[in-house]
């Protein structure tokens, strides 16, 4: 007879469960499809690199660059 009493919050929890469940879901297929789509971008790009090289600066170099 407990059940019976207590079968609305028994309903609402399901469906509040069901709905984060149907939620999470949604994000992590949106999150894998992103980085599918980022992973063959990056793939079949051609990335230029940069090296650049050099000694740092002194305090005198850099006092003398300012005035």
């Amino acid at each position: 007879m407990n059940i019976a009493k207590n079968m609305e919050a028994i309903f609402v929890i399901a469906v509040a469960l069901a709905s984060v469940t149907g939620i999470a879901k949604a994000h992590v297929a949106a999150v894998h499809a992103h980085s599918a789509a980022a992973q063959r971008a990056s793939a079949s790009a051609n990335i230029a690199v940069v090296t650049i090289t050099g000694k740092r600066l002194t305090a005198a170099e850099k006092a003398q660059l300012g005035d």
